[in-house]
């Protein structure tokens, strides 16, 4: 029998990148709550720094040492090197917040004069902080929608005169909240064809919906993974916390922003989200069941006129193809047209009684809310109509209770309108 065998990241999440010895034996990693580490001796601070600020490279089989919880903590590094098992990445780093892991990538590979172009829609805060911030400082954005061809977005992107400066491809795939799918390699071969042998255009994605279980961006030409760790990384609705995943050099980038910024998790947060990692599988895997039987309740209800969901892509569809390439499983997340208008879609909300009306999405309790006043509130009214975010639009995040219970609050509370 051979001893070699590659274990799963779901059976390395309870022991990765930990060791047991150096805690006093303890089986679960202690919170490190301190901001400081000692040192052995000056020789050995010299070196960690070094190391911390590029001054020199890592010696064959050195590791970087401990300084300060703002550059690296145990809790932090046990994390990152879990988290970026499940993207097979070469390295991970963790935020204090989702728009924290996103607005520091803008700011690190976005310089004034760069173009950004973006899937629409995107989440609300990062629609706020693309054409208010980013536009402040100089840097110019074009959005592009799901279902244009290659060819569309390059001739829309030739159209600003600007196309030479293009300098990133931000991705929302599903988008937030309508789950309209983007194709990635579409986007990568873009990107390929604006880079140059002296620039690189890097390609991003926010992977929220569907990550780490359902679609792996770096696998189909990402550069970077971006997550809101609150959601299903979190799954409890107890934290905050963002995530960035990728390679050696990218992520390397990413740190040395997030230490000077100062926005990184802090250990009792990166305790908490180990903690989650160990039942991140079996809770998305409950919460996916649970969302197709409530999709397909919902897709012949009367009052329901459209339902849209991963796992409702009719064959026909050519977003039909890049789900079968690009995804593994339909996911959780689903938004919904109520027939009628924001009235009858209050009506329904304040009819549940087992979800609960809030924003966040990924958690184990099912979570329902309104998006055009709700998470996307800020966005440009014209845009919202645009890119389907109507005022009849519900978007429900399915938890772990019983599909059966779900459908029932779902049937009484659309009695109501």
């Amino acid at each position: 029998m051979s001893t070699q065998h590659k274990l799963r990241p779901e059976s390395l999440m309870m022991s990765y990148g930990y060791k047991p010895e150096l805690s006093e034996g303890a089986v679960k990693s202690p919170i490190f709550m301190t901001s400081t580490f000692v040192f052995k001796s000056a020789e050995e601070g010299k070196a960690f720094f070094e190391l911390a600020y590029g001054l020199r490279e890592k010696d064959e089989g050195e590791e970087p040492g401990l300084i300060y919880s703002r550059i690296n903590n145990p809790d932090l590094e046990i994390l990152e090197n879990r988290l970026a098992l499940w993207e097979q990445a070469d390295d991970c780093a963790v935020f204090e917040s989702g728009m924290s892991a996103i607005t520091t990538v803008l700011l690190e590979f976005l310089s004034p004069g760069d173009v950004l172009l973006h899937s629409a829609p995107v989440y609300g805060g990062t629609d706020h902080f693309i054409h208010y911030f980013l536009k402040k400082i100089g840097v110019e954005s074009v959005c592009f929608k799901a279902g244009m061809k290659k060819d569309e977005i390059i001739d829309k992107l030739e159209a600003t005169g600007k196309a030479d400066r293009l300098a990133m491809i931000y991705v929302e795939t599903p988008a937030n909240p309508t789950n309209t799918i983007i194709d990635l390699q579409m986007c990568r071969e873009i990107a390929d064809h604006y880079g140059t042998t002296d620039k690189h255009v890097y390609m991003a994605v926010d992977n929220t919906y569907m990550g780490p279980l359902w679609q792996h961006p770096l696998q189909h030409g990402a550069d970077m993974v971006l997550y809101s760790a609150t959601k299903y990384l979190g799954g409890h609705s107890d934290l905050i916390a963002g995530a960035c995943t990728g390679s050696a050099e990218v992520i390397k980038r990413v740190k040395t922003l997030r230490t000077f910024l100062g926005n990184m998790a802090s250990p009792h947060t990166g305790w908490l989200l180990m903690r989650s990692l160990e039942t991140l599988k079996i809770r998305m895997e409950q919460q996916c069941r649970s969302a197709q039987e409530v999709a397909r309740y919902l897709s012949t209800h009367p009052k329901i006129k459209s339902v849209y969901y991963l796992g409702l892509i009719p064959e026909s569809s050519p977003a039909w193809k890049i789900y079968q390439r690009q995804y593994s499983a339909p996911g959780a997340m689903m938004s919904f047209e109520i027939d009628g208008g924001e009235k009858e879609a209050f009506r329904f909300l304040n009819g549940l009684r087992l979800m609960k009306l809030a924003v966040s999405l990924g958690s184990t309790e099912s979570l329902v809310e309104h998006p055009a006043t709700m998470t996307h509130a800020g966005v440009d009214p014209e845009h919202r109509r645009e890119f389907g975010i109507t005022e009849s639009l519900v978007r429900i995040s399915v938890g772990v209770e019983h599909h059966e219970d779900i459908i029932w609050d779902l049937k009484q509370a659309l009695e109501l309108v």
